[in-house]
């Protein structure tokens, strides 16, 4: 086993963690000319086109009110559209164009290689419970002391 850090110290753990893994993922998405977070939207906009950005920004665990400078730069790139909602004046719905619908076969091999990668150094019964960790990690509030 690696060593932890801090006496098991779960953030920096998890951070140290989150660092190795970005240096893995951004390998993997800067041939592409995206950044993680560019390649996360698209990622999102492939399972669903049409999105609100609210629901963007959730989907990939960003702010909404922050959102907005990434959506910037995927339209500047000519990846995605914004659109006004038909039915929220407030609203505005993000549609892929044809450009980023043409980069969708090579973001989604990198991801498939990337997990594929990651999943064979775990045995079976630990990367499930590693998926359930992810999962109920992605789910915390603050904490109440």
């Amino acid at each position: 086993m690696s060593k932890l850090y801090f006496d098991g110290s779960v953030w920096c753990n998890v951070d140290v963690a989150l660092h190795h893994v970005s240096d893995v993922y951004r390998s993997e998405t800067e041939p592409l000319g995206l950044n993680i977070i560019e390649w996360y939207v698209l990622r999102v906009l492939y399972e669903e086109d049409g999105q609100q950005a609210s629901q963007i920004a959730a989907a990939v665990g960003r702010a909404a009110t922050s959102f907005t400078p990434i959506l910037d730069k995927l339209e500047t790139k000519s990846l995605i559209e914004r659109q006004a909602h038909p039915a929220d004046r407030r609203a505005i719905k993000v549609y892929l164009t044809k450009q980023g619908r043409e980069l969708e076969e090579r973001v989604k091999a990198a991801a498939e290689k990337i997990d594929g990668e990651l999943q064979e150094r775990f045995a079976a019964k630990d990367w499930q419970s590693f998926q359930h960790t992810l999962g109920i990690l992605q789910t915390l509030k603050p904490l109440s002391i």
